[in-house]
């Protein structure tokens, strides 16, 4: 969504997309396991306490938890856009079946009764060539 006044992205959308691009990076991975590894070596230092066992579980467990809204609101919008662009080239193209437009909208028992047709014509044209 973007801000009427200055035709730009909303905060939360920047903010997000720039955190999925980030926590996505290889090298963020590695970091990630290297502080891991850093966390696990430091165990015999704390004597494997409670307390240094809580420093990771909270830790993890916070960022896993922020880290699944902000992955799942940029899924969600790649998902609405790529709809849409595949939507556009269903319409504008003759040939296409312009029912699949809304293919988002059935039911799962639509979607397989569609799906069957569909393999029913490729094992057609498959046959027939």
């Amino acid at each position: 969504m973007k801000d009427k006044a200055d035709n730009k992205p909303n905060f939360f959308h920047r903010f997000a997309q720039k955190v999925s691009d980030f926590v996505g990076n290889a090298w963020v991975f590695v970091a990630m396991l290297l502080l891991v590894l850093a966390w696990i070596v430091s165990g015999p230092f704390f004597g494997f306490s409670d307390t240094w066992q809580l420093i990771i579980n909270t830790t993890t467990t916070i960022i896993t938890f922020l880290i699944v809204f902000i992955i799942q609101n940029t899924q969600n919008r790649d998902t609405k856009a790529l709809q849409l662009k595949l939507d556009e080239l269903i319409r504008v193209h003759k040939l296409a079946h312009n029912s699949l437009i809304d293919l988002d909208e059935l039911s799962d028992e639509q979607i397989k009764e569609l799906e069957k047709h569909f393999v029913a014509i490729s094992k057609s044209n498959q046959e027939s060539n």
